[in-house]
């Protein structure tokens, strides 16, 4: 595991948070819950990602900083975020996801923040689905479908059935964190 940069505490996701929801980024930004789903699936990913390429994903757009000092430092609470999530999946510890595992939105027109957290996973996977589905495809769709489900990204059968079905919907959605650990482990566990 890569110690050189330390774990995210609650006060500098906070201050995250408060970046990637400010005026500062583009609306096509990942907020705080998008960038810790998409960190997740490349944490997992059988082929990592360089630093550039998902910093990149994440902001979408060049910030408009207010000064390199800013810069430089939330690009150190994004590396942050990023060795945080390694190392819970490195040491097979149960993810905590900075969103509710349920469907059901605070307000009437929202969308779940669990849906926006499986969107940008899944966005990661997109990036490089090659590999994540070269080896073993029907393992890895079979652990991917909760976070499908939860996604609402996918219109075919299975998933548009599931996702009729409220309890079992929610169901999905708490299996999250244990399937990330299932997914890494099919990934980076070494061969017996």
């Amino acid at each position: 595991m890569n110690q050189s940069v330390a774990l995210i505490s609650e006060d500098e996701l906070d201050q995250l948070e408060n970046f990637l929801d400010s005026e500062a980024v583009a609306e096509t930004a990942l907020d705080l819950v998008g960038a810790h789903g998409l960190l997740c699936a490349l944490n997992i990913a059988p082929e990592k990602v360089d630093e550039s390429t998902w910093m990149t994903l994440i902001f979408d757009e060049k910030p408009n900083w207010s000064s390199a000092e800013q810069q430089a430092e939330i690009e150190n609470l994004l590396r942050k975020l990023n060795t945080t999530i390694a190392n819970d999946l490195y040491s097979d510890q149960e993810i905590y996801l900075p969103c509710d595992l349920s469907l059901e939105a605070d307000e009437e027109d929202e969308i779940p923040e669990i849906t926006l957290w499986a969107e940008a996973f899944m966005e990661g996977v997109f990036s490089n689905e090659e590999a994540w589905f070269s080896d073993d495809e029907e393992s890895v769709a079979g652990l991917l479908l909760p976070i499908m489900v939860a996604s609402d990204l996918f219109d075919e059968g299975e998933v548009k059935d599931i996702r009729k079905d409220r309890a079992l919907s929610e169901e999905m959605c708490e299996q999250i964190p244990e399937i990330l650990i299932d997914l890494y482990l099919l990934f980076n566990a070494p061969e017996k």
